[in-house]
């Protein structure tokens, strides 16, 4: 497999994100009301839909750039282990927000960013590899800022969806503890 294909799926996504940012924005942010909304029948499309949604570009800014650099991180095994990983988390931590997120609409990639984040901790503690070990250093010193996330400090924030991302991120590093070799073709 060719080094940079590797990334293909991240920059697919990261691609639409802005597409849809860019409509969104067009339609004075009404695609929004696809977002996740917890115990709401209405809500339960926005388990897939909330994380392609943002309030604004700047918010999506904010989310681009822990994509990029955590998601680049797990692309690094390959094309198809991010693709089924991301679908994981999204799935996972929007099922956990769903059941148990405070009632109001959440959207934004940000719980994805905070799975990825889990993921490469959850790797560190389940594989014990050195390269996992490396990296969950590296992002520990590089983004563990972030765990400021998860507490309630801002009303206006989806803690509990950044939570529920990164308790996703560390269940799928357990489901997937034994899977550490990258893709071949």
């Amino acid at each position: 497999m060719r080094p940079m294909s590797r990334f293909r799926a991240l920059a697919g996504l990261l691609i639409i994100l802005w597409m849809v940012e860019l409509v969104n924005f067009v339609l004075d942010h009404h695609l929004n009301g696809f977002g996740l909304v917890p115990r709401q029948l209405s809500g339960l499309p926005g388990i897939a839909l909330a994380p392609l949604l943002h309030g604004s570009f700047a918010h999506l800014i904010s989310n681009s750039g822990g994509l990029l650099a955590l998601g680049g991180l797990i692309a690094i095994r390959g094309e198809r282990h991010f693709v089924s990983t991301t679908v994981a988390i999204v799935v996972v931590a929007g099922g956990l927000l769903w059941l148990f997120g405070r009632t109001a609409l959440h959207v934004g990639a940000s719980g994805l960013v905070f799975g990825y984040f889990g993921l490469l901790l959850g790797r560190a503690w389940f594989q014990r590899t050195a390269d996992a070990l490396l990296i969950a250093a590296i992002v520990i010193a590089v983004y563990g800022s972030l765990l400021w996330g998860i507490l309630p400090l801002q009303q206006f924030v989806s803690w509990d969806g950044h939570l529920a991302g990164l308790l996703a991120g560390l269940a799928v590093a357990r489901w997937r503890a034994g899977d550490n070799r990258p893709e071949s073709k």
